[in-house]
Order: structure tokens, then C-alpha cells, then sequence
């Protein structure tokens, strides 16, 4: 099986358009109507029904794209075990993470990937939504929390420290809550769908019953109610540095409960023969969160752990 007729069926398959595969790939489309058409007659199934528009995979052809994807990382690992490339990782890596945390961790990082691998490119999808890595082709998911998945590959990458605050000026009218029962008393800002928040009490997760008039359903919006004064929000430390260094927003200590991290994980739709382009993103990005990371200072300032390690492991277990 020729592996150039396999991308371009894959490739295909992701742009949904026979035309615009041709130009990802760099063929002219004559080129690739016949390598799709040879990869059909060799399985002797259609596998992309063709339009002057579009293109739709059959049901062959959905059925065939996991394992055509894999067939292609196959051949990259092999050659990349082989010969390794002195240019680096190649081809097109294509990563999925929420928006707040791509915006200020994985796009500050792109820079660097891109010119250490030339001949590499990169699609980054901010979604705070789970996307079917599969069925969208994508390489690699960073996910907060954790994931639930079990058909995924996880790698924990760091923790993820939360940080319950307010602004100083619903502060000052409100009152600075002590322990977990008095954000009873509070606006508190939360997610759609949200009643509790998770914290720990000693060594042991507890659940904090939350109330309040204000519900999002982004983190970002949250954040943005929060430094207009409208309540109290847990978030992440990345939502929220730039505001406490700034002193639009103040961190609250609880006597009796501090936050629940959420580990950052790296989910794959497999473990096997990972391409050295997602390899190479993964240690850039675990390099950057667990190496002179402010986040971390922040942590060993309060009291936390700050050295989380890595650990592989199947998607649904924590």
C-alpha cells in the first residue's frame, strides 16, 4: 500500500476536499484523484464520495481512517527511528486545548517549536469543548482536570493550581470570607452547570456547596465578571496572574480549605509509534510548565507542592 495514496485519503478526509488536500500535500489534483482512486481499486471499496464541492467519506472510508492514520505514523516513527531528520519534527501537528490556556501557554511556545523544526506545521483549535480527537485527526489534546476518556492515551503533564480570589473592591463591600461555610455568604462566580467547588481539607478532596446569581459557561467570562467586581471565582493560575500581580485582583486563603489542583494532561488517540512532532510539542510543553515556572514559585509561596511529575497512564484513570 503506497502511503502517499493513504494521506492523500486522510488528508481528505480532514479538509473535505479532494482540491485542498492536493495543495496540503503539494500534488496537483490529477495527481491526487489518482492516488485515491489507486488506494480504492487496491482495497476495492470507494472510499470518498466526490462532488465538484465536496467530499464525504462513505462508510468504508470512515471505518478505514483510523487505521490510515495510523499507517501513516507508522511510517513517520519507522523513518524518524531510522534516519532521524537533522531539521527536526515535520509535517502538520494539529493540537487542541481551552481557549485561556492555549492563548497563555501554548501560543507563547509556538515560536520556539517552529524554529527548532522548519519543516514543521502547527494547527492549534482553542476549544473549551471535548472534541472527538479521532474524528477531527487531531494529534494531541491538553485537557484541565481529569479525563475521562478510556479509549485515550494520557500523560500527565503538571498540576494545574487554582486560585480562589475577588477583586479589592468587592472585597471591601462584602467582606474577605475565612473558611469554606462562610462562601455560603458570597457571589459566588460559576460555571454553568456548577453547584460545588473542590477543595481539600487535610489530605481529603471535600466538595464546598456554591450559590450565586452569576453563571458563565466560559472560564474567560468568569474571569471578566470577577475583575468587575461581581463575586468571588475559582480559577486557574493561568486566568488570573497578570490580575493579582496587578493588584486588579487579591488571592483569599481559607483556614480550613485550600484548592483542588487539576492536572494538565496531554491526551493521544494512541500510545504507539507517537510522531516525533508530537514528541517534540509534548517535552516543549512539559519543559515550560514544570521548569523555572512562576506558577510553581507561586505554589512553594503557599504551600504546595511545587515539583508535580509525569506519568502515562489510560485516560480514565486519574
Amino acid at each position: 500500500m503506497d502511503t502517499r495514496d493513504v494521506r492523500v485519503f486522510v488528508e481528505t478526509a480532514a479538509t473535505g476536499s479532494l482540491a485542498a488536500a492536493a495543495r496540503r500535500i503539494g500534488l496537483t489534483s490529477m495527481a491526487a484523484s489518482r492516488a485515491l482512486a489507486s488506494l480504492e481499486q487496491e482495497l476495492g471499496v470507494r472510499l470518498i464520495h466526490r462532488s465538484t464541492r465536496a467530499s464525504g467519506l462513505t462508510p468504508e472510508g470512515e471505518e478505514f481512517l483510523p487505521y490510515a492514520r495510523s499507517l501513516l505514523e507508522l511510517s513517520e516513527s519507522a523513518c524518524n527511528a531510522i534516519a532521524p531528520s537533522t531539521h527536526g519534527a515535520t509535517g502538520s501537528l494539529k493540537v487542541t486545548s481551552p481557549h485561556i490556556f492555549g492563548r497563555r501557554v501554548i501560543v507563547p511556545l509556538i515560536q520556539k517549536l517552529l524554529s527548532e523544526n522548519p519543516s514543521l506545521k502547527v494547527e492549534l483549535i482553542l476549544s473549551d469543548k471535548i472534541l472527538d480527537l479521532v474524528e477531527a485527526g487531531i494529534d494531541v489534546a491538553i485537557r484541565l482536570g481529569y479525563p475521562k476518556d478510556s479509549r485515550l492515551v494520557a500523560r500527565q503533564l503538571s498540576q494545574n493550581p487554582r486560585v480562589l480570589c475577588a477583586s479589592p473592591k468587592y472585597l471591601e463591600v462584602h467582606g474577605v470570607p475565612k473558611t469554606g461555610t462562610d462562601l455560603a455568604k458570597h457571589e459566588c462566580l460559576r460555571l454553568t452547570h456548577t453547584t460545588h467547588w473542590p477543595f481539600l481539607r487535610g489530605e481529603e478532596p471535600h466538595m464546598i456547596k456554591i450559590g450565586g446569581r452569576f453563571l458563565c459557561s466560559s472560564a474567560e467570562g468568569i474571569r471578566e465578571a470577577c475583575l468587575e467586581g461581581l463575586g468571588i471565582a475559582l480559577l486557574s493560575y493561568w486566568d488570573v496572574v497578570d490580575g493579582i500581580s496587578s493588584g486588579a485582583l487579591t488571592s483569599v486563603s481559607l483556614t480550613d480549605a485550600t484548592p483542588l489542583d487539576l492536572p494538565i494532561w496531554a491526551l493521544m488517540p494512541t500510545s504507539r509509534h507517537v510522531p516525533l512532532r508530537v514528541r517534540r510539542f509534548l517535552d516543549c510543553l512539559a519543559t515550560s510548565l514544570n521548569a523555572h515556572d512562576p506558577a510553581h514559585e507561586w505554589l512553594g509561596r503557599n504551600g504546595k507542592s511545587s515539583s508535580p511529575g509525569e506519568v502515562e497512564t489510560n485516560a480514565h484513570t486519574p
